[in-house]
């Protein structure tokens, strides 16, 4: 089958659901990601046919039921690196780019410091610090054993050494009696059950609501767990970074200033809106 035959029939079934640069965009990346071939062969030779074009029209039908393109190829980028992910995992967003890039401004760079991940997920957080930060001493928990299987996959696949460990941010007191952290980030659950209305199909009926949802009545349960654990395991001066749900920024302010945490500081993403946190641990 024809390559130009191929990205005609994406339009042609996609075209209900998604924008045409995006369509093409998903053709561009399977033809690489299956085939090995390049962008700027699909453009100068659009009459190449494919001998197995199984994989890449599969593909086409899983992208009709909305499933993430991220899923399907087994893989996305973040902060310059590959991770792998699966439907055990959340698939990295651009604004914990950010979030990533807020730490590593922060951090104290060719120093040695001790960080914790809570919820780590696909170890996106983690790995990238460590990557960045090779003087520091990385830790990360997840209650998912698969969330922490791809993880350590991820961190083998990027070179880098992350101690990760099962645990429950909810119960959990101390993950080690001889250490405190210099910086404790997280991105946790922060999505209101209200919230899944406004949510699009390959989100919601894709991608683990264990590392998504929080009850409508509880919406800073993991913030609250994760604030208090911060309160026995920083050092003092030290920083704790949140991305957070951006309608809850104000209550945000009002947790950690209750929890006695200063200079406390809001920030936007590049969409304007509120969603990362970073407040610093003061008092003895």
């Amino acid at each position: 089958m024809k390559l130009k035959a191929i990205k005609h029939k994406f339009q042609e079934e996609l075209g209900m659901v998604y924008p045409a640069e995006e369509i093409d965009s998903f053709f561009n990346i399977l033809a690489e990601t299956y085939y090995g071939l390049k962008r700027i062969q699909l453009a100068t030779n659009p009459d190449l046919a494919l001998t197995n074009s199984n994989k890449i029209l599969k593909a086409l039908g899983e992208l009709k039921k909305e499933r993430p393109l991220q899923y399907i190829t087994g893989e996305t980028e973040f902060f310059g690196m590959t991770f792998k992910v699966d439907d055990g995992v959340l698939i990295p967003r651009p604004e914990t780019e950010e979030l990533v890039e807020w730490v590593l401004r922060k951090a104290k760079p060719n120093t040695v410091i001790d960080i914790l991940d809570v919820g780590t997920g696909s170890g996106c957080i983690a790995i990238s610090l460590a990557k960045h930060l090779p003087q520091a001493k990385v830790f990360a928990i997840d209650v998912s054993p698969e969330a922490l299987s791809m993880a350590k996959k991820n961190a083998q696949l990027n070179g880098v050494n992350v101690y990760f460990e099962e645990a429950n941010i909810l119960t959990l007191k101390r993950l080690s009696e001889e250490i405190k952290f210099d910086i404790i980030v997280s991105n946790p659950p922060y999505v209101r059950e209200k919230e899944k209305q406004f949510m699009k199909p390959n989100v919601l009926d894709n991608e683990p609501h264990l590392a998504l949802f929080v009850k409508d009545d509880e919406p800073l349960l993991f913030y609250k767990a994760i604030t208090n654990f911060a309160i026995n395991n920083l050092k003092d001066n030290g920083l704790l970074f949140f991305e957070i749900n951006e309608f809850l920024g104000n209550a945000m302010i009002d947790l950690l200033r209750n929890k006695n945490f200063e200079n406390i500081e809001l920030k936007q993403d590049i969409f304007k809106k509120d969603r990362m946190i970073k407040a610093e641990k003061t008092n003895g």
